[in-house]
């Protein structure tokens, strides 16, 4: 059985909007929809521009760490809210694990 078999290998890549994940590309997505909101082609310019450039900071934090470094970072440092407080893990302010 000499069956060319294909095996995926990036089943759990993260979302991408083309050669941007999600959480890079979400702050300049969120600066075209401001600027389109505020209706001024300066204002349009400047928050695309200041979405453009926190996008490439995000980019560059997120450099050589792991995949999900957003996300735990978001988890560690925004309070939490019952939509995203998890029920097996425990607070975040709980700094010190026993184990």
């Amino acid at each position: 059985m000499r069956a060319n078999t294909y095996i995926p290998r990036r089943l759990d890549d993260p979302w991408k909007i083309g050669f941007w994940d999600m959480d890079v590309a979400a702050p300049f997505l969120f600066g075209l929809f401001l600027g389109y909101m505020s209706g001024s082609k300066w204002s349009f310019a400047l928050c695309t521009v200041v979405g453009f450039v926190t996008a490439r900071w995000i980019a560059r934090i997120k450099a050589d760490k792991h995949p999900a470094f957003a996300v735990h970072w978001l988890y560690w440092h925004l309070p939490t809210n019952p939509l995203t407080a998890m029920g097996a893990t425990p607070p975040s302010h709980l700094r010190r694990m026993v184990g």
